[in-house]
């Protein structure tokens, strides 16, 4: 069983969510980052460079098994879930700021994400040449990655009200599809994650609470909007577990190196969430804030304040 969810159902299962993905998406979510360029480039430096460094340094420190330390990394160079525009939505977010990340995300992971594993293989496991995404993996990468996406767009651009209709039963499958993933990455590796299963709980839920703080404070010191940094937080903080667990098992051929995902997976709905409680809370002085800075001449002109 583990190896027909290894070689047949696991990509099956993450075409279907980023076929998902596709059918939200439009040309103009790429287009957005002329108009919010500094939003995305803070974001987009804090998921490709800080993230993986941070991730280094927590593996270091929890002197993780290599083959762990490896699967943390990969996890870092995901792109961000789907369910970060959920997030996002739930707590005032700027959802299309979401759209446009993950899908920008996407396509630079093609890239970003054989070099960071490759570096961390060598790093952690070097002389290993069974592992590795060397020219043929990459271009599988490629192919789990962006064609279900493209496809995606292609029947929204296609049959648009077709796809509205789809996205709400897709976004439901991909949530089931991201349980039975997760399960399946568990049940099939149960020893190791029951003898590791401390350390990882601790490790990812660290690594979890940093993505976020960093995705939604190091924004907010640089002078991004609020609903800007907290979709930058929940972008940066809600990786694409699926995406990992799949290169893991299925084109790196390693169900242990899955397992810092899996956890992950499990565990980020929870850390996500009392986060986002926390930063709706202590979010009123900035949020008013920014409302004021928003407003137009012609609004304050209604108000009784001077136009600045």
């Amino acid at each position: 069983m583990g190896s027909a969810l290894t070689t047949i159902g696991l990509p099956v299962a993450l075409g279907i969510i980023m076929f998902g993905l596709g059918l939200s998406l439009t040309p103009g979510d790429f287009a957005r980052v002329a108009k919010q360029p500094k939003a995305v480039l803070v974001a987009l430096v804090c998921q490709l460079l800080v993230l993986p460094a941070l991730c280094l340094g927590l593996v270091l420190v929890f002197q993780l098994p290599p083959v762990l330390a490896v699967g943390m990394m990969l996890l870092a160079a995901s792109p961000g879930g789907t369910t970060a525009n959920l997030y996002s939505h739930l707590f005032r977010g700027d959802v299309a700021l979401n759209i446009s990340l993950t899908a920008i995300n996407s396509v630079l992971a093609v890239f970003t994400l054989p070099l960071i594993t490759n570096l961390a293989i060598a790093y952690f496991l070097p002389g290993d040449d069974t592992l590795g995404l060397q020219l043929a993996k990459t271009v599988e990468v490629f192919a789990i990655v962006l064609l279900p996406v493209v496809a995606g767009m292609l029947v929204r651009w296609w049959r648009p009200a077709f796809a509205d209709r789809m996205d709400k039963p897709v976004r439901i499958a991909s949530v089931v599809i991201l349980v039975i993933v997760i399960a399946g990455a568990i049940v099939s590796n149960l020893d190791l994650l029951l003898e590791n299963f401390g350390t990882l709980a601790a490790i990812t839920v660290l690594f979890c609470v940093l993505s976020l703080s960093v995705g939604y404070l190091v924004p907010r010191m640089l002078r991004v909007g609020r609903p800007q940094s907290i979709a930058s937080s929940f972008e940066i903080g809600i990786h694409n577990s699926t995406l990992a667990i799949v290169i893991a098992q299925t084109v790196i051929g390693s169900v242990e190196m899955s397992l810092p995902a899996a956890v992950y997976g499990v565990l980020m709905f929870f850390v996500a969430l009392a986060f986002g409680f926390l930063i709706r809370g202590r979010g009123g002085g900035p949020k008013r804030a920014d409302a004021a800075s928003a407003a137009t001449p012609a609004s304050k002109a209604e108000a009784g304040e001077p136009a600045s």
